[in-house]
């Protein structure tokens, strides 16, 4: 058998283009009343789009408006940004600590000593290096949630923290949690093991033959961090939740002008060697990240981009290539992309009535909550709740079990018997309840709605917009490199 070599390459090598140019970023207040401009250039990578935009996300900072582009190597971005009341930044430590996150070593991340320079926190349920911590995927059932947290309760493992969504009959949430007596992860492999195939047993009670799931938990990795709301989206990807989305039907730019529901277009540059990509969906907020993902997540590359929010609806235009530089060549690719990102954007939509919890942190605390929650008839549409200390926060979306609109009597109910202080917030923007008088008693089934690929060539586009604002905003970055 001959021997074959192959070239040694040094691993260092593949960040030396980004420790010769290292990411600039400038945060902007003057260029406009409305809003702050933080502007970055870096040398482009896969993925660092996706984590910069997470990073204001994580923030809770609102993206009105951005103009990407990112051909030859050389990425640059710039973020129409607000806080959620729609005011500029202006707090000192906030605007270094954007600077500092955007230009950390993006094999690093962002240093434990980073927050410091903040004077408020960062919440720490989107990231997670110190919690064992369980995955779970599968298909939307009544109880599910509460039956897994029971069982984590029995087994002595407290829960630090929990994310679950739900999106056409689809299931999964992220649950970080520690050794319920001694504190710190669980890390004993027999012990991981033992409460894993308990978990098992739960999830599979409630699947049929040949329905897709997975559980999966693990243990902190040094150096390992994951983003739970990305991580969710795998998820769910994963999970083939796409698959029920549909087209809207209607055509023509007067009917999407006025359609509140999600469209998407994706049309050949052919010049440029292109496939582009439209987007019209109701705004919200993290819908950018949210798009982003599913891009991400595909291996698409976006080279250039505008997004912009108009009133209650926002429009994104990417130029894409799949990660080997083809562009979407078949009604297939087109078809599939198409439903990934309906479902990327529909997912976050939650469903029903949201119940703000605040209430003493506690062992057993989940399973107590979606227990009562359960035993009077009401269903999980989303979840999530973080601990702090001595404190538990966290906001529930609720139905009946047939995914109508709950009982306030029972909501009264469920606030007696959980204590602590509950606020019933409001219902989920664009979610129309069910009035049939006759519902049925099958589980909870919702539909995303967007558009087909096979609808009418869309009149507006933003790409002539972007094409106008490139120069502009090329000499905009150079400030940032004196």
């Amino acid at each position: 058998m001959g021997t074959t070599y192959q070239p040694y390459i040094d691993p260092e090598f593949e960040s030396l283009i980004e420790r010769i140019y290292p990411p600039r970023v400038c945060i902007d207040n003057e260029a406009y009343q409305d809003c702050t401009l933080v502007k970055a250039d870096s040398a482009n990578k896969h993925g660092i789009l996706l984590e910069m935009v997470q990073v204001l996300t994580d923030l809770d900072l609102v993206i009105s408006k951005s103009y990407i582009s990112s051909d030859g190597g050389w990425f640059m971005d710039v973020f129409h940004v607000t806080d959620q009341l729609g005011n500029k930044l202006t707090d000192e430590s906030l605007i270094l600590y954007i600077q500092q996150a955007l230009c950390a070593n993006r094999r690093r991340g962002v240093s434990k000593e980073l927050p410091t320079c903040l004077n408020r926190e960062v919440r720490p349920r989107h990231v997670s290096t110190e919690h064992t911590t369980l995955e779970m995927a599968g298909t939307d059932r009544p109880g599910l949630l509460s039956e897994i947290s029971a069982v984590l309760f029995e087994l002595e493992c407290h829960v630090t923290a929990a994310l679950a969504w739900t999106h056409n009959t689809r299931a999964a949430s992220i649950i970080y949690m520690e050794d319920g007596f001694r504190g710190g992860p669980i890390t004993d492999p027999k012990r991981l093991a033992h409460v894993q195939e308990q978990l098992e047993n739960v999830v599979e009670a409630r699947h049929g033959m040949g329905e897709r799931r997975s559980v999966r938990l693990t243990a902190p990795a040094p150096g390992q961090q994951t983003h739970t709301e990305r991580r969710l989206h795998q998820l769910m990807y994963a999970n083939i939740d796409y698959e029920p989305c549909q087209g809207c039907n209607g055509g023509g730019a007067a009917h999407r002008n006025n359609c509140t529901k999600t469209h998407v277009f994706i049309e050949s540059c052919e010049e440029k060697g292109y496939s582009v990509v439209n987007v019209r969906s109701r705004d919200r907020p993290k819908l950018l990240f949210d798009t982003l993902c599913a891009l991400t997540d595909m291996q698409y590359v976006v080279f250039h981009a505008v997004v912009s929010s108009k009133g209650a609806m926002a429009d994104q235009e990417y130029f894409i290539r799949q990660k080997d530089g083809c562009t979407l060549d078949t009604d297939s690719e087109r078809h599939k992309l198409t439903q990934c990102l309906i479902a990327a954007i529909e997912r976050r939509v939650s469903h029903g009535l949201r119940l703000d919890i605040r209430t003493h942190n506690r062992m057993g605390l989940l399973s107590d909550l979606t227990r009562a929650f359960r035993e009077n008839g009401l269903s999980i549409s989303s979840a999530e709740i973080g601990t702090n200390g001595d404190r538990a926060v966290g906001s529930f979306y609720v139905t009946d079990a047939s995914g109508y609109e709950a009982n306030p009597q029972v909501i009264e109910q469920v606030k007696k018997e959980i204590g602590g202080s509950i606020v019933v917030v409001n219902k989920s923007p664009g979610w129309t309840p069910k009035t049939s008088k006759t519902p049925s008693v099958a589980s909870i089934s919702r539909t995303s709605s967007g558009s087909s690929i096979h609808e009418d060539k869309p009149r507006f586009s933003l790409g002539s917009l972007f094409w106008s604002q490139l120069e502009r905003l090329s000499n905009n970055f150079s400030s940032i490199r004196s």
